[in-house]
């Protein structure tokens, strides 16, 4: 995954990670944009992904997933959704934030107009009993924590509500 400094412990197990837009600017602001990340990871549930706990807010996203390579589907997730949603921006004429995305492109991906995701995800191995809830309390209370809902499940771009026992926009499974 580009330079990043971190690497997935174990391939085919459990990993907290982060992608962060790049900068920090506020893209998943439209249903549009979050429903084009929601697709993905569709997508690679539907190839082997297993995904335990996500939310996305406004410039960035957490999940903990797991599949046979996950690096490389995490390359490819992010892959798409830059694709997407680049062009998302371009055809809704959001040329600020296209500005944003390229003025702040790292200077030597030279084969790009801009850059979307920030490097790496940050994986974290999950691998023990006590972390996996320590991961998931931290994904479902970060829009709490921000002061956008009070409670974890209010918060619709999230798992909160499958822990409840409701049903999130995407499937997750919540046992470990």
């Amino acid at each position: 995954m580009g330079r990043s400094r971190y690497k997935f412990a174990e391939q085919d197990l459990p990993h907290f990670m982060t992608c962060t837009v790049l900068h920090w600017i506020p893209v998943f602001t439209r249903p549009e944009t979050v429903n084009i990340v929601l697709d993905s990871l569709r997508y690679l549930q539907g190839n082997g992904l297993k995904l335990y706990a996500w939310v996305v807010l406004e410039n960035h996203i957490h999940l903990i997933a797991q599949s046979d390579n996950l690096s490389q589907d995490m390359a490819r997730f992010k892959s798409y959704t830059s694709t997407q949603i680049t062009q998302y921006l371009k055809n809704n004429k959001a040329s600020a934030i296209l500005d944003q995305l390229a003025f702040y492109k790292k200077r030597y991906k030279g084969d790009r107009a801009l850059q979307f995701w920030q490097e790496g995800v940050h994986p974290e191995w999950t691998q023990n009993s006590e972390m996996m809830p320590q991961k998931v309390e931290y994904i479902h209370f970060n829009p709490v924590k921000r002061g956008y809902v009070d409670q974890p499940e209010h918060w619709r771009y999230s798992s909160a509500r499958d822990y409840l026992g409701g049903t999130g926009l995407i499937e997750v499974c919540c046992d470990w």
